[in-house]
Formats: C-alpha cells, structure tokens, sequence
C-alpha cells in the first residue's frame, strides 16, 4: 500500500507559500507557509498534519487492539500534540503527546491501559517517528 501526497513551494523560506494535496482530495491545495507553521496564520503544516495522522493511526490501532481482545468501544477520542522545537540551525519534531479519552464497555483500567499502550508503541505512525512519544490515557465511564 502507498499513500501519496505532494508540496508545491513558490518564494523563499519566510515570505515563500506552499500548497498541500493529497490523492485522495481531502487536502486540495491547502495553504501552507512560514505563518501557518510558526505563528497562527489560518492554514495547516507539516506538525498539524504529522498531529492528526498519529492521532487517527493510535485511535485506529487500540480499536484493533480492543477488538482482539472482545471489547467494542463506544468512543475513543485521542489528541496528538506533537512539538517542534530549535535543533542546530534548524529545527526537530521532538515529542508527540498523545491524550486518550474513550468509553469501553465491560473492560477493566488495567487491560485498558495495556492495551492503549501496546497501540501507543505498534500503530504505524508511531513507529516513524524519531521523536519521544508520551501517552496520558484515560477510561471514562
């Protein structure tokens, strides 16, 4: 399986813009540019998109996990807060904070727990990333 997407950048690196696409449409020339990523000029970055990819792939992977373990959720809601901060004269994707709230039926907090973590440490964005990954997980009743 390969997923694509493509950048086009016009200009230089602080006055430049670019534009997001993806195959499937969702992203169509979304605006990009040095005031989307450092300060909060509407449009997205490559954080916010690296952001809501672990997000939906942990979500996704501890569904799986609470699958094959007998358990339907009836919310899972997960947030990646994902850092980037000065490296060198550059800068490095240095964290992703994953917060989990979900609503699962009959499990315990200790199986949801290890379960919420085995997702953490096997869903595939995860696995990509160079960066301390953290996870604040919670089951609601």
């Amino acid at each position: 399986m390969i997923r694509k997407a493509n950048a086009v950048w016009n200009g230089s690196g602080r006055d430049g813009t670019g534009r997001l696409t993806t195959a499937s449409g969702v992203l169509s020339d979304a605006n990009y540019g040095y005031k989307t990523r450092f300060e909060n000029e509407p449009g997205t970055n490559p954080e916010e998109l690296i952001a809501a990819a672990h997000a939906g792939c942990f979500s996704m992977a501890l569904a799986f996990g609470l699958q094959g373990a007998g358990f339907t959720p009836t919310e899972i809601r997960a947030e990646a807060a994902v850092s980037l901060d000065p490296d060198g004269p550059g800068f490095k994707i240095s964290r992703s904070a994953l917060t989990l709230r979900a609503k699962v039926p009959g499990i315990d907090a200790a199986k949801f727990l290890e379960l919420a973590q085995a997702a953490e440490k096997n869903c595939p964005v995860s696995k990509v990333l160079n960066a301390e990954i953290t996870l604040d997980a919670q089951l609601e009743p």
